[in-house]
């Protein structure tokens, strides 16, 4: 045994150093020879191994027939000599590499084919595939996982060198999905075809299409079956499934299968029943939540339901762009609406009730509270953004895919309204709503890319209703006041979700010029779709921004009310009596405001932006200075030059099919933060006397004496105030005029990603209409 570890050592270190192999292959193939039987894989067997091979055949080998510097390489190896396991260990790790070099483009042609005969002679005498499989039966983990990664790379290799599905592989595979649920070894099977299909995918070769169908239709008949036997296991049989690694195991493999199944169909066009059976049979699976399995499972069962109909799949995987993903499919919409169906019927059917979002409490360094400690359980806020943009999207489909907006209107109306119950359920007291529109920026605050997914998602579920709301209308008041509401109570009135963003940013035009240089977000045709909707809703965005003002002078007062304990209290009464919203009952329908009941110490804990940019003049209601640090313009921007007229559609395809270079990006924000330096001296020197200014018209309008009329402060007094001139409107044209300047400045100068022509003829038709209004 000490004769083979010396020569397979020999052999490692030469493949490492890229030298060629002078002796015969039959001879190293030889020693990478499994020996091994399923019973002498025990552990219990270990001891009781006889030596690999004998020393006399050891010497039959002359492996310093070559003069390499071998010795250069200190490899550290903790193999022991006599333990049969790491000899078999080593054997796989050669073999593994062996597989690898040959798939290599910089190997040597000779040295690339010495390695194939060796792999020849390992399959065809030594039936290497066979001893792999059966490996699989051992319960070392370590072996069985070596010889999963050696089986998965010998097979890419048969598929790209002869295009060839290996016999034993195949019926290995068809055996262990036909037995499932009594197969052992049904993880291993999953594993391995997801990482052969894996690197077909990263194959640079033209024939992927060609190869991974082939290698898929050996077993696609039989997958369907499969699938629906693993979600009609619900595992009760089994003590302690939630902890129990081998189901989780292969449960995760199994999602991941699906995954990379699906990433393959959108990539290369294959439409094989594998392929599209997690569209069409997904309601079999939604039961996964109930059962009693780990609740990563459950994440990621919730998370590729997302990615699918974000048509996300596989590219964390792929590392490749969004664009790529969306090609012709002519399957795809009817897929698409049987996945959205099915998953409202089940929440019609109580699945959001069912679903678990609590998560279990972070501790720093160790996974025990300590004692004395008390540890807050807050909502798995992943599990819950998922499930609501999942759910948001298959509206969006079936709004989409319905021939009258008027059948689905009260299916919009339950569904959602199913959804805010959810969230306020779950959500704990710093994430609670106010306003029914403030659920969307409030938990996807952390994540950009699923909350500008949903707020388009949202966007266009209010188009596509609000046409045909307004046809069936024809002009009547009454009937479009009703849609209005509708649109707050159930939590999709674009105009509130756009204000919740832009104060999430604090009115920040360069973040808004970060996302449209980013291809990681959708920001771009959401934003171009509400500019379009601005333009003839500006009535509508007016009566918002007067919403929000009324809820900005109210909550003011109640913060300030701790200038002295007398003002406190009579600003406190107030606040608890006061109404949220003044007018009509269509206002009143509206809690913008934040809930009576929160403690001041909640009041204090507001978003610092938001907070720090509201500094208006309570008499006259407006503010004359911008709203954060990016009040004072971050660059001098000139006036652009008139761009070309341009279609919107245009300019998405432009954003959809041309790369952005790192190079100008970076070159951008350069640009943007070297001007930004030059006003912060200013924002220094004004910032201390913009908050003295600010608590002494607090304080007098807060004292009895001089703000008399003010006592009481009713819906009528904050009416008249915000008549004439609206804060949040005033701060949302001003970030969008900054927008405008520094995207005209940056396109003068070839620095912008993409050609912005429609874009900013958007941008200065809303500048226009603001000046005129």
């Amino acid at each position: 045994m000490e004769a083979s570890y010396q020569v397979l050592e020999q052999l490692y270190k030469k493949m490492l150093l890229g030298a060629p192999l002078e002796s015969d292959s039959q001879k190293y193939a030889f020693y990478l020879n499994l020996p091994f039987s399923a019973q002498e894989l025990s552990t219990s067997n270990f001891l009781k191994w006889p030596c690999v091979h004998h020393g006399n055949q050891a010497s039959s080998v002359n492996m310093d027939a070559v003069s390499t510097p071998v010795t250069s390489i200190n490899l550290k190896m903790n193999f022991q000599v006599n333990n049969p396991r790491d000899i078999m260990l080593l054997q796989l790790t050669v073999i593994k590499m062996m597989i690898t070099k040959i798939l290599s483009k910089k190997m040597e042609f000779g040295i690339k084919e010495k390695y194939s005969d060796i792999i020849e002679i390992l399959l065809k005498p030594y039936e290497l595939e066979s001893k792999l499989i059966t490996m699989f039966h051992g319960s070392d983990k370590l072996l069985s996982h070596m010889a999963a990664k050696c089986l998965a790379s010998l097979l890419y290799l048969q598929l790209r060198e002869k295009a060839v599905v290996n016999k034993t592989w195949t019926a290995f595979c068809l055996k262990t999905l036909s037995d499932y649920p009594e197969s052992n070894t049904a993880s291993y099977c999953l594993w391995i075809l997801t990482a052969v299909i894996k690197e077909i995918l990263k194959a640079t070769c033209l024939q992927k299409a060609e190869i991974l169908k082939q290698f898929l239709t050996s077993f696609d008949f039989l997958f369907e079956v499969f699938y629906c036997s693993v979600f009609s296991q619900h595992f009760e049989n089994y003590e302690d499934t939630s902890l129990n690694p081998k189901i989780t195991n292969f449960l995760i493999c199994f999602l991941e299968l699906l995954e990379i199944l699906i990433a393959s169909r959108i990539h290369l066009k294959l439409y094989l029943t594998c392929q599209r059976i997690f569209y069409l049979k997904i309601f079999c699976a939604l039961d996964i939540i109930t059962w009693p399995v780990h609740s990563l499972v459950k994440k990621k069962f919730i998370i590729l339901i997302k990615r699918c109909l974000l048509h996300k799949v596989g590219e964390d995987v792929l590392n490749t762009s969004r664009s790529t993903l969306i090609e012709q499919d002519p399957y795809l919409d009817m897929d698409m609406l049987a996945l959205g169906n099915a998953f409202l019927q089940a929440v019609n059917l109580g699945w959001l009730k069912q679903l678990s979002v609590t998560g279990k409490p972070s501790h720093f360094g160790g996974n025990e509270v300590q004692p004395g400690n008390k540890s807050v359980v807050v909502p798995d806020l992943i599990v819950v953004r998922a499930s609501s943009l999942v759910l948001l999207k298959s509206l969006e489909i079936k709004v989409d895919n319905c021939m009258s907006a008027n059948e689905v209107k009260a299916e919009l109306q339950k569904f959602m309204s199913e959804l805010l119950t959810f969230l306020k359920q779950h959500l704990h007291s710093s994430l609670k709503l106010h306003h029914h529109c403030e659920w969307l920026p409030k938990i996807f605050i952390e994540q950009d890319d699923d909350m500008l997914e949903a707020a388009k998602a949202s966007l266009s579920i209010y188009l596509k209703l609000t046409r045909a709301w307004n046809e069936a209308a024809k002009g009547m008041t009454q009937e479009k006041e009703t849609w209005d509401h509708q649109t707050h109570e159930n939590g999709f009135n674009p105009h509130c979700i756009f204000l919740f963003l832009l104060k999430n940013i604090g009115f920040d035009a360069t973040v808004l010029l970060d996302f449209l240089i980013s291809s990681e977000t959708c920001f771009l045709e959401y934003f171009v779709r509400y500019l379009k909707l601005l333009q003839g809703e500006r009535n509508n965005f007016s009566k918002v921004c007067k919403l929000f003002d009324t809820t900005e002078l109210r909550d003011e007062v109640y913060i300030s009310s701790i200038v002295t304990s007398h003002v406190e209290e009579r600003s406190s009464n107030q606040a608890t009596h006061q109404p949220l919203f003044c007018g009509t009952n269509y206002y009143a329908l509206l809690p913008l405001a934040s809930d009576p009941t929160t403690s001041g110490t909640n009041m204090e804990q507001k978003d610092n932006q938001t907070v720090k940019s509201k500094q208006p003049n309570f008499v006259i209601g407006i503010d004359n200075t911008s709203s954060s640090g990016t009040s004072q313009s971050l660059v001098d921007y000139d006036s652009s030059e008139d761009s070309e007229e341009e279609s919107v559609e245009e300019c998405l395809s432009n954003i959809k099919q041309t790369p952005l270079n790192h190079q100008v990006i970076t070159r951008i924000r350069e640009t943007v933060s070297v001007t930004g330096k030059k006003n912060q001296s200013y924002l220094a020197s004004t910032t201390g006397e913009k908050n003295q200014s600010y608590l002494a018209s607090t304080a007098r309008l807060l004292d009895p004496k001089e703000s008399s009329t003010l006592s009481s402060f009713g819906c009528e007094a904050a009416s008249q105030s915000i008549a004439s001139q609206t804060v949040i409107s005033c701060k949302t044209f001003k970030c969008l005029k900054e927008l405008e300047k520094a995207i005209s400045r940056l396109h003068r100068r070839h620095l912008f990603p993409y050609n912005p022509s429609a874009l900013l003829k958007l941008l200065k038709h809303i500048d226009t209409i603001n000046k005129n209004k």
